[in-house]
């Protein structure tokens, strides 16, 4: 019998029927506002999830350009990930923390596990007693987040128990701010001084608690070390307010067909949206597995130049359906393309429309989308 194989199909960004376009330079150029911002505190980054969906192996290099010497991701799997992708000298911390008899792996991949409970912590002392190496980690705090961290009963133990931390080189202590993008949010200032606490009793180490919006709340919040992620990608941290950082990504797809349809005509799966008015749709080519959240069913907008334009009935796998009726006549035709996130039709807009966060809508980008990266001027 014989047995076929599969060939490799390379498909141009020409042929596919979505792009994301990543501009590098806005990427770097937003790293430098942040870093501008917290004047002597160091300026990390946070290139988890893939760099929030947009390609870590395009843009951890180019923030290593851009003067970042302090990563973070989520996984062990990031990490060594990472690690191919920068210099030796970058510091990558594990956010997760230690997995289980893996300490031979952080240590060949140089990682930094972030140590979020007790346990973790004498895992590791016994692990370096028992290779007689110090290992180094940092300590996350939970300061009101309730996710990961040690809690205030743990902190007091380590403090009355400094030998739990045998064979352990802390090279930094770290908190989460939960409400950073309400400037004015009670939860900010209480976390901050549960942080200051965590610090006055933990062995002296390099203090980092602001997240994208922390950089914005004050140098009281910066301490030594600042760690922005969706702010870096362009995501407005300081809502409500103008956005301090640069746009860096785009979305748009292309018009796979257009037809006239008749009133009391409906579109899209369960008939969902029908017409009461003689009407000019047009298909487009991006669906929810392309990323485009299904909540947008007859409730979201994309930008043709820029007009705002609804989207009716459902959107489905591949494609979704717009009204088109109010463009002038033959100003769009099969083939041109629509704006689902650019300069007429912010990310945070469409995130409000899906009832999400412009977090998930980033990181759950298909890979079917091509990707066009500009590259740093």
């Amino acid at each position: 019998m014989r047995l076929h194989t599969k060939a490799t199909v390379q498909v141009n960004n020409e042929d596919r029927g979505a792009i994301l376009t990543v501009d590098l330079g806005a990427i770097a150029k937003n790293y430098e506002t942040l870093r501008s911002k917290v004047g002597e505190s160091e300026c990390a980054a946070v290139v988890k999830a893939n760099a929030y969906g947009l390609g870590v192996e395009q843009i951890a290099p180019v923030l290593w350009q851009a003067g970042c010497r302090v990563f973070f991701v989520a996984t062990f799997e990031e990490g060594a990930q990472l690690r191919h992708l920068i210099p030796e000298a970058a510091e990558i911390a594990v956010l997760n923390g230690l997995v289980p008899n893996a300490i031979q792996d952080y240590n060949k991949a140089n990682l930094v596990p972030v140590l979020n409970d007790l346990a973790e912590i004498e895992n590791l002392s016994a692990i370096a007693k028992r290779t007689e190496r110090n290992q180094t980690a940092m300590i996350h705090c939970d300061t009101g987040m309730n996710r990961l961290g040690l809690d205030a009963k743990s902190v007091n133990i380590i403090s009355e128990n400094p030998k739990k931390l045998a064979g352990i080189d802390i090279c930094g202590v770290m908190s989460h701010l939960a409400c950073a993008e309400e400037q004015h949010h009670p939860y900010n200032a209480m976390q901050q001084n549960r942080f200051k606490n965590a610090l006055s009793l933990l062995p002296a180490s390099r203090a980092s608690l602001a997240n994208s919006s922390g950089v914005f709340l004050g140098s009281h919040y910066h301490f030594d070390m600042v760690r922005p992620g969706i702010a870096l990608y362009g995501v407005n941290p300081t809502p409500g307010q103008l956005n301090p950082m640069r746009e860096a990504v785009s979305i748009k797809a292309r018009a796979l067909q257009i037809r006239n349809i008749d009133s009391s005509q409906t579109v899209g799966y369960g008939a969902t949206h029908r017409f009461s008015s003689p009407r000019i749709i047009a298909t487009i080519s991006i669906g929810y597995a392309d990323g485009l959240p299904h909540s947008l069913s007859n409730n979201g907008h994309v930008a043709i130049k820029d007009k705002s334009v609804p989207i009716i009935g459902r959107v489905s796998m591949d494609t979704c359906s717009i009204d088109i009726s109010s463009l002038p006549s033959d100003s769009f035709k099969v083939g041109d393309t629509v704006t689902i996130v650019g300069q007429t039709r912010p990310l945070e807009s469409l995130a409000q429309e899906a009832n999400t966060i412009p977090y998930e809508i980033l990181t759950r980008l298909g890979p079917r989308l091509g990707h066009i990266y500009l590259p740093r001027q």
